[in-house]
């Protein structure tokens, strides 16, 4: 019988690969081509937390939204991302970036605590408007020795593994608010059911 992948899983995997990531990162240095590269793009979504909570809100924006939107608003901003990447490397002027990725955390965060659903399309427009200054600032912040390439590679794998972590929240939050709601009935059930009492 094949096991179930379970929420609880799904939180594990993304922090298993960037723990077994580490020690690459621990004995990366300047120079080394490539692997400083991918290393650095890696590390880069991790080390601020702006960047952190965007990444997790998108996750739970799509786990929020359901069906299609698990995998459609996630990967329009990974690849939204890339083009603001791209943008940032070929050192082309994008105003307003840090007010962007400023706005992103409230915008989102905001439209989780709120709750609300609206349609896929508008979601991924308004991922994808964010993703472009994350990937901005991603991209201007490269190394001059790094490869643009595996940069990028870094900083987009982190990213999907952030959105894996931010709905694998989602589906653990969910699954403690069903298990609560089923608690909480049956009590009321209990507590309304009349009691019987036998003959004095």
């Amino acid at each position: 019988m094949r096991p179930r992948l379970t929420a609880a899983r799904l939180t594990i995997l993304p922090s298993a690969v960037l723990l077994a990531l580490l020690p690459t990162a621990a004995l990366a240095h300047p120079g080394l081509g490539d692997g400083h590269g991918f290393v650095h793009g890696l590390a880069h979504p991790l080390g601020g937390l702006d960047h952190l909570a965007a990444m997790v809100a998108v996750g739970l924006f799509a786990w929020q939204l359901g069906g299609r939107a698990l995998v459609l608003v996630p990967a329009t901003f990974v690849l939204a991302m890339a083009l603001g990447g791209a943008l940032g490397m070929a050192a082309m002027p994008l105003p307003g970036v840090e007010l962007g990725v400023v706005a992103s955390v409230i915008v989102l965060g905001a439209i989780v605590a709120l709750r609300l659903k609206p349609p896929v399309a508008i979601a991924m427009a308004l991922v994808a408007l964010f993703a472009v200054f994350h990937g901005h600032a991603h991209g201007t912040e490269m190394p001059l020795d790094a490869s643009g390439l595996t940069y990028a590679a870094g900083f987009m794998l982190a990213t999907g593994l952030l959105h894996a972590a931010g709905i694998a929240l989602g589906m653990t939050i969910g699954r403690i608010g069903a298990v609560g709601s089923r608690w909480v009935t049956r009590g009321s059930l209990t507590s309304a059911e009349p009691h019987v009492q036998g003959p004095r």
